[in-house]
């Protein structure tokens, strides 16, 4: 068997064995830092020519942190490139512009031929060589050496040829020449000497990837090039709208093939941007063209133009290597389609019918789903039907929002009179959209298309939430676009309530329980029941009969257990609302509307506290809500009249006391006693009454009994928070009040009551009264004493008050020691007392 060596024996061995790891791992941690600072040496060495002296094999300092460089070897070397192109490029022009004239026509071409022919031949030497970026510089200078080498030619041999015209064919021209050239770099120079080693990834590489070209810059500079050529003939040749347009969609089209193709990265993108920026300018371009055409001819010109974008971005959707761009291209390419057919449409149909026919031409896109399209173009052409539809609902917007919020104009002069009719009553104060004829009818059929993708399972909860407000928008639009009379709206707007809440109700019972679409509706009923409340301001019988009928309409629906918590705030809202209406019909004035009022919170908390024991507490909550807010009401219309603002104070707090009698509101009965306490201080207030004992004392006798029935539960509450605040409620106010008394009336009750209290804090030993009963008695007999002590001072020479006070503390400071025992025992004394 295995020798186990004693525990100490053992924890001695680990303990070496640890301390040798250790040393270890310093080690190879040193040895490492010399590997990594011998490697980025090295690659240093090599960027730099004739640089060949290898480090030495162990680092001199181990753990020494290699010095830091602030700029690495390429990028020193590309600075230096760049900075090298530009200064011989702008020697060039110098020499174009400057130093041309001083030479012969046959000097000057010499000179320009074998500038650039040295400057485009040297790269491929250097490419041979290994000098990759040498090279890119070196044919950058060549390419802008053959933009001046145009331009020149243009000043010997094309002086009189139009300007635009010349630089179309120029660069066209320059276009070609560079992609030729940057095709037979790579030709000429084999793929090892580009300049770069191979990497073994690329190699790897699927064979749709193209292989990088040897030189990088001359085959995207050439699709650049290649952007203007047909937009300068174009100018060229004074080309109108149409033609300029086709032009650019034709370049876009041309980008797109270059985007399309499996080019170099660089050529990819450069063509992916010019498609986007030449087909943006050319679809605004032919947009502009379609819509603002008077003539359906001309309208169907621009059309054309956007069908054939609409073909281009098909085409670039087909062939696209990934889905997210070909999503992008097909939704174009969908929006492009309804924008021209919507541009004939609106030359030959009326303005309103503009957006309905687009809309129709939108919801039709919809059927590219049964097509055996890729996927990724599908979901491109749904999402343009979507947006579509968007911007027509969005169209709409502006009529639902004023016969929604039109009718609030009739809250500043109510009972105005009966309008001519609903429209009359909604839009008295706001413009009458003109295209408000077609509204309704979008408004249902993008309701429609919601509510089939609802029942095909398409975002279900989204489709059903949006096809039921899209829904009731028509419906409620609907009586003000056909101009019903003011009697009809109404109960048009009636039955959409009920519509709503039976919908809520029908929802509500297919879930079990609440759910998007049964919320959705209650909201829509709660919005149409404001709405018309407020249209039906505007005569007075329609305003009660109204009311009356949304007041019990909702309060029938409070019989539900799943609406409650909505339709009972309603059903009491109103109420409100119908109290102050009677109020007015009957000639009452606000203050005595006030206690019409006040029904409501008493209605408020019995619903509440049925709910409360039924267990809905958030229609408990939302209830009270409610029952508070139409109190508040009460309050402020009472406000101007004290005696009835006092009864309705009362009457609150009565209702708030029935509350407190619930044990879940137990602390209602604070709020209880306020009210009771300002209802009596405003009673006070209306008989002028000034003494502020009147106002105290109740408070303070509520205050102590509280504090007495406190402590006989609780004995070790502190007498502080038990007393002294009632004490404190009475004694303070009285004090001041007194020290402005010139009766005696005053001061002898209040020295009694403070007797009294400091008698009874001595007996029961409690701190609180005996120290506020000491202390009013003690200032009240200062109070009395200090007219005498004003004629004694008044007598004595004017050296007698600092003498005795000299007096007073040479015997206090000779006492001194036995002044701080007393002291200290009658401290102790009272922290004895409760």
């Amino acid at each position: 068997m295995t020798n186990i060596p004693p525990p100490a024996e053992e924890l001695r061995l680990l303990d070496a064995e640890l301390r040798q790891l250790d040393a270890r791992r310093a080690v190879l941690l040193r040895r490492r830092e010399w590997l990594v600072h011998v490697l980025r040496t090295a690659s240093a060495q090599r960027s730099v020519p004739g640089a060949g002296q290898m480090p030495p094999v162990w680092p001199v300092a181990p753990g020494a942190a290699a010095p830091r460089t602030e700029a690495t070897a390429p990028g020193v070397q590309n600075v230096l490139l760049l900075l090298g192109g530009i200064l011989l490029t702008v020697a060039a022009i110098a020499f174009t512009l400057v130093g041309w004239g001083h030479l012969g026509i046959t000097g000057r071409a010499l000179v320009l031929a074998a500038v650039t022919l040295a400057a485009l031949s040297a790269p491929v030497w250097l490419l041979r060589r290994g000098l990759g970026s040498t090279a890119e510089a070196v044919a950058a200078l060549g390419m802008a050496l053959t933009v001046l080498d145009a331009y020149a030619l243009h000043e010997v041999a094309f002086d009189g040829s139009g300007g635009l015209g010349y630089a179309a064919a120029a660069s066209a021209v320059l276009s070609a020449a560079w992609a030729a050239y940057g095709a037979a770099a790579g030709l000429l120079v084999p793929r090892s000497d580009a300049g770069s080693p191979a990497r073994p990834d690329r190699a790897r590489a699927g064979a749709g990837t193209a292989a990088r070209p040897a030189l990088r810059l001359p085959l995207p500079c050439a699709v650049v090039t290649a952007q203007v050529p047909l937009l300068l003939w174009a100018l060229a040749v004074d080309a109108g709208p149409h033609t300029l347009t086709a032009v650019l969609l034709v370049t876009a089209a041309a980008d797109t093939v270059v985007a399309l193709r499996p080019a170099h990265a660089p050529v990819r993108i450069v063509g992916l941007v010019g498609a986007c920026v030449a087909g943006a300018l050319g679809v605004l371009s032919a947009g502009w063209l379609c819509w603002s055409a008077a003539a359906p001819v001309a309208a169907a010109r621009g059309a054309a133009l956007l069908l054939l974008a609409a073909a281009i971005a098909l085409a670039a959707a087909r062939y696209a290597p990934k889905p997210e761009v070909a999503l992008c291209a097909s939704l174009a390419a969908g929006l492009c389609l309804v924008a021209g057919a919507g541009g004939v449409l609106r030359a030959w149909l009326p303005g309103e019918w503009t957006v309905p026919g687009c809309l129709a031409l939108g919801i039709a896109l919809l059927t590219a789903v049964r097509t055996p399209l890729p996927r990724p173009m599908r979901q491109g052409v749904v999402g343009a039907s979507l947006v579509v539809q968007g911007l027509a609902v969005l169209w709409t917007l502006p009529l639902v929002a004023g016969t929604l919020l039109g009718p609030v104009a009739l809250i500043e002069r109510p009972w105005s009179g009966t309008p001519l009719d609903i429209r009359d009553a909604v839009f008295q104060d706001a413009a009458w959209p003109s295209y408000a004829t077609a509204a309704p009818l979008v408004l249902a059929a993008v309701a429609g298309v919601l509510a089939l993708a609802e029942r095909r399972a398409v975002r279900r909860p989204a489709s059903g939430v949006g096809a039921l407000v899209l829904a009731w928008a028509a419906v409620v639009v609907t009586p003000v676009v056909l101009e019903l009379p003011y009697g009809a709206g109404l109960v048009a707007d009636g039955a959409v309530v009920v519509v709503a809440l039976g919908v809520a109700e029908r929802a509500r019972r297919g879930t079990g329980g609440p759910s998007a679409p049964a919320l959705t509706a209650l909201v829509l009923a709660l919005v149409t029941s404001v709405t018309l409340a407020l249209v039906s301001l505007a005569t007075e019988a329609g305003t009660i009969a109204v009311l009356l009928a949304l007041a019990a309409l909702f309060g029938v629906a409070s019989t539900r257990a799943g609406l409650v918590a909505f339709t009972a705030p309603a059903a009491l809202a109103h109420a409100t609302a119908l109290a102050c209406a009677a109020g007015a019909s009957a000639g009452l004035r606000p203050e005595h509307t006030a206690l019409l009022v006040l029904v409501v919170p008493a209605v408020a908390a019995l619903v509440a506290a049925r709910a409360a024991r039924a267990g809905r507490s958030a229609a408990t909550v939302t209830v009270e809500a409610a029952g508070a807010g139409a109190a508040l009401l009460a309050l402020t219309l009472a406000v101007t009249d004290l005696p009835v603002l006092a009864s309705v104070l009362a009457l609150c707090g009565v209702v708030t006391a029935g509350t407190a009698l619930r044990p879940e509101r137990r602390r209602a009965g604070h709020a209880a006693a306020a009210l009771f306490l300002l209802a009596a201080w405003v009673r006070l207030a209306a008989w002028e009454v000034t003494t502020p004992e009147a106002y105290t004392l109740p408070v303070s006798v509520a205050a102590l009994a509280v504090g007495h029935l406190r402590r006989r539960r609780d004995p070790s509450v502190s007498s502080w928070a038990a007393h002294g605040a009632g004490l404190s409620v009475t004694l303070v106010p009285s004090l001041l009040a007194m020290w402005g008394d010139p009766h005696w009336l005053r001061p002898l009750l209040l020295g009694t009551a403070a007797l009294a209290v400091t008698l009874v804090g001595a007996r029961s030993r409690l701190q609180a009264p005996l120290v506020l009963g000491g202390g009013t008695l003690a200032l009240v007999a200062l109070h009395e004493l200090a007219p005498y002590i004003a004629q004694v001072v008044g007598v004595l020479p004017r050296w007698a008050p600092p003498a005795l006070a000299g007096l007073v503390l040479l015997a206090l400071g000779a006492t001194y020691e036995q002044r701080l025992r007393d002291a200290r025992r009658l401290r102790e004394a009272l922290g004895r007392l409760h």
